[in-house]
């Protein structure tokens, strides 16, 4: 039916009602009375209209506070319509607030920086990267111009400039930002930042391993293909001489073996695809294998001894041999003839310890913290004559890492070093 007619029909019927009962009274009483009656019910209506139009006027200035009442006519089709809307509305603003609560939880969670400023760069909110990124501070910067909190020549030039299709590369705070600003609605723009210092000193270590691994391929083959060359322009060197050729050939070709056997060794490690799988380490057995390479390198210009005595572990035992192996294989090439190796095994405060000590040339304090760099030598023209690729310390540390193990080095130069590695307790 059509809603007038549903509102007026109704209103009509009480007024015919209201007029039946002043006619009764007309008919009964008189003119005067039926009079009378009809003036006393039309004031009735209007003290009830009037009544009605004060509870809504009250209710629309505290909606909270003030309570609808059930109504009475018309007036109940129009409360329980109100209270509909109300109760619409709360649901409403409900779901508004759980979602405004979700997307300033994802914001917070979000590693990128997110700021929201108005057009004329006037901050009016961002997420906690930002403020790592930037150094802002919501409470304490907003409302305040973006390009004054940020003093930077590069960042100021860019937002004057207004060329915001290019992200801007920035480095700031000791971090290397990607921020780019984009405008939304007709008041607004949203500036992003992205921290790409970890991605930069990624590609940076990508750049170097791959000119340090060129450069160490590049000797050896600069040295093979050299005596090649002159085996092919002379067919009648004498036997000393190639004899001496294919003995620096094979040397170099071994060279180059270890060193792609390292570089082999490093990917295995770090590859998610190769995940360790633990089993009891005969501890004893490995650190006398290890004993024997070591004396065996040393070809007895060194004092090599080791001594077992410490708890067991889990972990791969062809990963720890070589971990050991390394920095076994290192005490005895960097300690001159006559010097002492040390290896042990045994229990520190932290659990259980793998310790090599020499009386080394040592290293100085600075050199330390790079050790396991790879590629990274203390003094190259040693590492040439010992034969070193400068992957094994880099070995060392992903072993230890995958058994949750810790490496210390400790160092003077010209009197040792120690370097232990240290296992959690079981």
């Amino acid at each position: 039916m059509n809603p007038k007619l549903l509102f007026w029909i109704p209103a009509l019927l009480r007024l015919s009602f209201l007029f039946a009962i002043a006619g009764v009274c007309w008919w009964i009483g008189g003119q005067i009375a039926g009079l009378g009656v009809a003036l006393l019910l039309m004031l009735g209506q209007l003290y009830l209209q009037l009544s009605y139009l004060h509870q809504l006027s009250a209710w629309l200035d505290d909606s909270q506070s003030a309570k609808l009442p059930d109504g009475w006519g018309a007036w109940t089709d129009v409360f329980s319509r109100l209270y509909r809307l109300r109760r619409d509305d709360e649901r409403s603003r409900g779901e508004l607030t759980e979602w405004l609560a979700r997307f300033r939880q994802a914001m917070h969670l979000l590693p990128d920086g997110v700021a929201i400023m108005d057009d004329v760069l006037f901050l009016e909110w961002c997420n906690p990267a930002v403020e790592r990124h930037l150094g802002l501070t919501l409470e304490r910067d907003r409302g305040m111009r973006v390009t004054n909190l940020v003093r930077h020549p590069e960042f100021i030039d860019y937002i004057i400039l207004g060329r915001y299709e290019q992200p801007l590369t920035l480095s700031l705070r000791g971090r290397k930002l990607i921020c780019q600003i984009i405008p939304f609605e007709n008041r607004r723009q949203i500036l992003v930042t992205h921290d790409a210092t970890e991605s930069a000193r990624i590609e940076e270590m990508r750049r170097d391993f791959i000119a340090n691994a060129s450069h160490e391929l590049r000797t050896p083959l600069t040295v093979i293909v050299g005596f090649l060359e002159i085996a092919s322009s002379t067919p009648n060197l004498d036997a000393a001489s190639r004899k001496a050729h294919l003995s620096l050939m094979t040397e170099q070709g071994r060279r180059m073996q270890r060193l792609i056997e390292d570089m082999l060794t490093l990917s295995r490690l770090e590859s998610v695809d190769y995940p360790l799988r633990p089993e009891p380490v005969r501890i004893a057995t490995l650190v006398e294998e290890v004993l024997q390479e070591a004396r065996a390198l040393s070809g007895g210009q060194h004092t090599v001894t080791a001594s077992v005595d410490g708890p067991g572990i889990l972990g791969s035992t062809e990963e720890l041999r070589s971990a050991f192996g390394n920095l076994a294989s290192n005490a005895v090439r960097y300690t001159p003839p006559g010097g002492t190796v040390h290896i042990s095994w045994g229990t520190g405060p932290a659990g259980a310890q793998f310790i090599v000590s020499d009386t080394g040339i040592g290293i100085d304090e600075h050199h330390i913290a790079r050790l396991t760099e790879r590629f990274y030598r203390v003094d190259k023209s040693r590492s040439r004559e010992t034969q070193g690729t400068g992957l094994g310390l880099a070995i060392v540390k992903h072993v230890l890492l995958r058994h949750r193990a810790t490496l210390t080095i400790t160092s003077e130069a010209g009197k040792g070093s120690s370097f232990i590695a240290t296992f959690p307790v079981l």
